[in-house]
């Protein structure tokens, strides 16, 4: 597996991992208000993390002038930017009790995560 590779698995399995282990239990352990405290602080980090990641991976797709990792690297790489960016008006939207707009900025992190993810995944198709 080439390294381009290995970092869209790194980033998938950020993003499986945060999905399925990590939001599940902070749900069933914490309170709302630890729970909200909490996913304050780890998300930007998630979506920055895994943008920095993209950034990488474009770096080197760039380099080595691979196309697939610059096709994915640039999808990781908006998408996350997004997803980072809409972060302070999704909690000013959960603040001022702003229900349809908070929801609609939720939805749209989360798409643009999946997107994120099915792109990293596309390593595993044969092209």
């Amino acid at each position: 597996m080439s390294s381009l590779g290995v970092i869209s698995g790194i980033i998938s399995g950020m993003i499986l991992f945060q999905t399925s282990v990590v939001a599940p239990i902070v749900f069933t352990i914490l309170d709302a208000e630890s729970a909200s405290k909490f996913l304050r602080k780890i998300f930007p980090r998630f979506f920055l993390i895994i943008l920095l990641f993209g950034v990488l991976c474009l770096s080197i797709s760039l380099f080595l002038k691979d196309t697939q990792g610059i096709v994915v690297s640039s999808v990781t790489i908006t998408s996350m930017s997004i997803s980072y960016l809409v972060v302070p008006a999704t909690n000013k939207a959960r603040d001022d009790k702003r229900s349809n707009t908070f929801r609609r900025l939720h939805t749209l992190t989360v798409v643009l995560t999946l997107i994120t993810l099915l792109a990293n995944l596309s390593w595993l198709l044969p092209i």
